[in-house]
């Protein structure tokens, strides 16, 4: 890599593993195949640390075995005190956990303390646009803090262009310190692409938790059109963990025309999420903002077309596979959806989504991350 002209040694890197320890939704999915990655290929000799912390869960059995290039500390402490102390006073530093780091790499916008050079994931700004529809402790700390760590952050990793750009002018960060790392298709998708090559999908598939960012109750009435327009129309499974907003979904759902062909699954674990895929007809993700979609992606890895909205980084995202529609036009919505059950019109979308989803590997996604590390060291060696 080109950063060993500068830094000979090999790089420590620490890598906040906590968004993966109990369930892999989104950011949790991101860093465990970013550690993977990062555990492969050119520049594979850094040593990697994973962090978390928590009273009572631990990681996974499987974990040492599924990224054996890592090293594992799991520091047993409360979770809510822990998030507390570095928040709000910003100790102790991780170094008391996992020994002296050159990188500390923290998949939030707080920063983790610590002497070394510092990066920050920023997946999104949701956290400042709908604090009250956030966990208590990101609506206590984040709107508060997040433009104080970001700008004393080595280097801010996000995970789209569009993400740039909300970073770069709410946060008021210099673009120089914003590095676009995206995620990669999944390591699974080519077999699900083969079995969707000879069989149609059973369902439309809605993927990602249930907040009220995801637009899920636009979903539900272009479903109900759909279904008065095709009334044998594929079921609607919606997965993902429930929220409180969801409570007004989940009766819809249960109420005439739904009724019947609307699924609500909760939390899906990773073999469930791929046989979800590859009985998917369609994904559809009518999001009001998305840092990236990685659903999305996904899909289109898979050979499933996708359904997009006009808002965030979706249209970045999906590309040439998909035409992004109005996420509040329900009718539009479900008139996309009804053409997609044409067989020609699939086959065409999903070739196209395959196309797009060549151009993302989690091999570059750790090849940019590694880009990030150097540039932060090279600003905490700037700022002595």
């Amino acid at each position: 890599m080109w950063y060993r002209f500068w830094y000979p040694f090999a790089v420590r890197i620490l890598v906040d593993y906590r968004p993966a320890l109990r369930e892999r939704t989104g950011v949790g999915e991101y860093v465990h195949e970013l550690v993977r990655a990062l555990g492969t290929g050119t520049g594979s000799g850094d040593p990697v640390t994973l962090f978390t912390n928590s009273w009572k869960d631990r990681p996974s059995a499987t974990l040492a075995s599924d990224l054996p290039s890592a090293r594992i500390v799991d520091a047993k402490v409360p979770v809510r005190a822990l998030v507390w102390a570095w928040n709000r006073m910003e100790w102790p530093p991780v170094e008391w956990f996992a020994g002296p780091h050159d990188v500390v790499h923290s998949q939030s916008p707080m920063l983790i303390p610590s002497p070394a050079a510092r990066v920050v994931t920023i997946h999104d700004l949701d956290f400042l646009r709908h604090p009250d529809h956030m966990s208590a402790e990101i609506r206590r700390d984040y709107p508060r803090l997040a433009r104080s760590h970001a700008s004393r952050a080595d280097a801010i990793m996000v995970s789209s262009h569009y993400a740039q750009g909300e970073v770069t002018r709410e946060l008021g960060v210099t673009p120089s310190r914003v590095h676009v790392c995206p995620p990669g298709r999944p390591h699974w998708s080519a077999e699900v692409a083969a079995r969707q090559a000879v069989r149609r999908g059973t369902h439309i598939l809605f993927m990602g938790t249930l907040n009220l960012r995801k637009n899920v109750g636009t979903l539900l009435e272009a479903y109900a059109r759909l279904r008065a327009q095709v009334p044998d129309a594929p079921k609607l499974i919606l997965a993902g963990h429930p929220t409180a907003a969801s409570a007004r979904w989940q009766a819809r759902a249960n109420e005439p025309p739904l009724a019947g062909h609307v699924e609500i699954t909760g939390y899906v674990h990773p073999g469930r999420k791929i046989e979800l895929f590859a009985n998917a007809r369609m994904l559809v993700l009518p999001s009001y903002e998305e840092g990236f979609g990685l659903p999305v992606l996904e899909a289109m890895a898979c050979g499933v077309p996708v359904v997009v909205s006009s808002r965030g980084s979706l249209p970045e995202v999906a590309g040439g596979a998909a035409e992004p529609i109005d996420p509040d036009d329900a009718e539009a919505m479900a008139a996309k959806m009804r053409a997609l059950l044409d067989d020609r019109t699939a086959d065409a979308a999903a070739q196209r989504g395959l196309l797009q989803a060549s151009q993302y590997s989690w091999a570059a996604c750790a090849a940019a991350a590694r880009r990030a590390y150097a540039s932060a060291m090279e600003v905490h060696a700037h700022r002595g």
